[in-house]
């Protein structure tokens, strides 16, 4: 219930649908109604988030805020159950766990588009937490046995580890969500440098171009990112404020690249029985499209890990 005193004209601006501007002739002023929750109710809130990205607000429907930020989510929906598709064969030999990557970038698409439809400051954190656990499980599956902690004896030991790790970093992010994202973002970092050790023992030509595609994709995707964020104004002033929807897309495609990239160095190493070989979705021939590891089914044992 919201009660208002007023001995002037007042007219009413609809911000859907967390609460109301009030606007005086004399003077602006602002209330925001959380309802009956409080706080609790005000991290759901319509631009709730402490961040806003370029994108213009409630151009095209007024319940969602950032549109083309919302829809351009639709690229994780696409590109993840045809990666799951394309590596079920290193899956059944390896290990199912894989399919978790997949699994877990669709709930990010999930939560982006949560979070984008309402700027609110749950949907920011949900969307953060996703990613941290897609990396998470990229870890614990992908990171090289011979680069494991001196008092790490197994890539189970390994995933504790790792789990530990991501469940603190889980329970700080609630400190400062706007810090996440960088920081999230800076893991790539570490990521560049795996892979270019990766890379020094690895002489297929085939690989080497893999990787370089797939660190272009991931550049671009990245430069998006930052450019929406830090050179928001530049872009408004020639009215193209859309980079963080490239960002989406462009970052499922470099996802896609990078995760077979990483099952071909995890197969050489843990199941070289199979004999692990990369190939291109739809055709092989082209050395283009979605790239995928083809292995020999039922030449290996699973391992333990």
């Amino acid at each position: 219930m919201v009660s208002a005193s007023y001995n002037t004209r007042l007219s009413y601006t609809v911000i859907p649908p967390c609460g109301f501007a009030c606007v005086f002739e004399e003077g602006v002023v602002f209330s925001s109604v959380l309802g009956s929750g409080g706080e609790m109710a005000g991290v759901f809130a319509y631009q709730s988030s402490e961040v806003d990205w370029c994108e213009d607000n409630y151009q095209h429907y007024d319940t969602v805020a950032e549109f083309y930020n919302t829809v351009s989510n639709v690229s994780f929906f696409i590109f993840s159950p045809i990666m799951m598709y394309l590596l079920h064969p290193y899956a059944r030999e390896r290990t199912r766990a894989v399919h978790l990557v997949w699994l877990m970038m669709m709930v990010v698409g999930v939560f982006s588009t949560y979070y984008h439809m309402t700027l609110s400051y749950m949907g920011q954190l949900l969307d953060e937490l996703a990613i941290l656990w897609v990396l998470a499980i990229g870890y614990t599956l992908w990171f090289p046995r011979r680069l494991f902690p001196a008092f790490i004896r197994s890539r189970s030991q390994f995933a504790c580890l790792v789990f530990l790790a991501a469940t603190i970093s889980t329970l700080s992010s609630f400190a400062k969500p706007t810090v996440n994202a960088y920081a999230l973002n800076c893991v790539s970092l570490h990521i560049l440098y795996i892979l270019q050790l990766e890379l020094r023992s690895c002489s297929d030509p085939r690989i080497h171009r893999l990787a370089l595609i797939t660190v272009a994709w991931w550049a671009l995707a990245i430069s998006c990112w930052l450019s929406d964020r830090l050179l928001c104004s530049f872009w408004k002033r020639i009215h193209f404020c859309y980079l963080h929807s490239f960002w989406h897309v462009l970052i499922s495609v470099a996802s896609a690249h990078g995760s077979a990239l990483f099952a071909y160095f995890d197969a050489q190493s843990e199941i070289p029985e199979a004999k692990p070989e990369l190939r291109y979705w739809p055709e092989n021939r082209w050395n283009l499209g979605m790239p995928y590891l083809a292995v020999r089914e039922g030449s290996t044992q699973r391992k333990q890990c």
